[in-house]
């Protein structure tokens, strides 16, 4: 395929749409006017979930009904609980995304709001989703482990409750907070690879559960969501190298650039100079650590030794991913969850999306730059 001087593969900086939902640049991340570090440190995530679903911050008042809701809202119907407790049962290999994706697309067919594209509706959907995505992946995690499901429970903030689901422990303080944060950190990212599948999917006057499988799907790939798990799995590697004696670090990064391997949790197509998410989930993770579970601290310290050899030989800085990966593990969350826990986050982008789609829609219908064969004739 060939190329011009700029390199437009994947859409590169090429602006396709207008949101009033999200702002990416080299300086800052936005989600409706509130920069990231502020709602990082200031809000919680079903205060950023209100903000990006119903548009605005919400009042105390608010907020509380926003909660209630929510939690009425929590449960997963029989069939959904038993579909994903066989499907961990007859498949325990199978992705966790695609047993949340399906998941999901069974939900859409029990929701008696499922063809309706009214915004009134899509709300309802969207706070359904995503206060039940969480008991998905609790149940889901328990089969894998042996365990019967337990129910979500009503006292617990959203984050929390995500980890009891996994769990059936309640968390402490510290480890709550630390996946609040994450939630937030992850909610919402303007046309990325899976809001953009959502988008495109949304276009066509789809449903809000179709368009959220496409997402599921999008998010999947290790290019995007996946990177999270990859980063860990990268990290593992190296761990398991050093821990041997059979090669330093420093000497794992420079046989991976001979190979040309692709680190993950590395560089951004937005971002050059660094992701202003990345040090804030660093920072959280490392407090987690010292805590909570010092010993886990290694990870820290081999991260960032592989952060330094990426940033003196390649001047490419971390993102989210790198961080997200040890401060999950730290906390005990198996790898396989984390692209999960991320839709746990960015349903609510997803849907701010799918619902700003709807309420101004042309179909998304791009042209491409034919590089085939040379016109002929089949008989000639």
């Amino acid at each position: 395929m060939s190329t011009t001087a700029t390199d437009s593969r994947g859409l590169a900086g090429q602006t396709i749409g207008d949101t009033q939902i999200c702002s990416v640049n080299q300086t800052q991340l936005i989600y409706r006017g509130y920069e990231i570090a502020d709602l990082a440190a200031n809000a919680t995530f079903e205060e950023v979930a209100h903000l990006l679903l119903v548009g605005h911050k919400p009042s105390a008042d608010e907020l509380a009904t926003f909660k209630t809701s929510l939690v009425g809202m929590r449960s997963i119907p029989d069939s959904v609980r038993d579909a994903i407790i066989g499907i961990a049962k007859e498949s325990p290999e199978a992705h966790p995304m695609s047993v949340l994706r399906t998941a999901i697309d069974m939900l859409g067919h029990l929701d008696p709001d499922c063809e309706d594209n009214s915004a009134e509706a899509e709300l309802r959907k969207s706070m359904r989703l995503m206060a039940s995505i969480p008991t998905c992946i609790g149940v889901h995690q328990r089969a894998l482990d042996g365990k019967d499901p337990v129910d979500p429970d009503p006292s617990l903030d959203h984050a929390a409750n995500l980890l009891w689901c996994m769990t059936g422990e309640k968390p402490g303080t510290i480890a709550a907070k630390v996946m609040d944060v994450s939630l937030v950190l992850y909610a919402e990212h303007d046309f990325n690879a899976s809001t953009f599948t959502c988008r495109v999917i949304a276009s066509t006057n789809s449903d809000l559960h179709s368009a959220i499988c496409g997402g599921v799907g999008a998010l999947k790939g290790n290019l995007h969501g996946g990177a999270n798990e990859a980063a860990m799995e990268m990290l593992a590697d190296i761990m398991k190298d050093t821990e041997d004696g059979s090669m330093t670090t420093e000497a794992w990064m420079q046989r991976a650039f001979e190979e040309k391997r692709k680190l993950m949790g590395f560089g951004h197509r937005v971002y050059k100079n660094g992701d202003h998410r990345a040090g804030i989930l660093r920072d959280w993770g490392l407090r987690y650590v010292s805590e909570e579970n010092a010993e886990a601290g290694k990870w820290f310290k081999l991260g960032d030794e592989v952060q330094a050899i990426m940033l003196r030989d390649k001047n490419i800085h971390p993102n989210v991913d790198f961080p997200c990966g040890m401060t999950y593990f730290a906390m005990g969350i198996p790898v396989p969850q984390y692209t999960p826990i991320f839709v746990a986050s960015r349903i609510t982008g997803w849907c701010a999306h799918v619902m700003e789609q709807h309420a101004n829609n042309r179909i998304i219908r791009p042209l491409a730059s034919y590089t085939g064969p040379e016109l002929t004739t089949w008989n000639g």
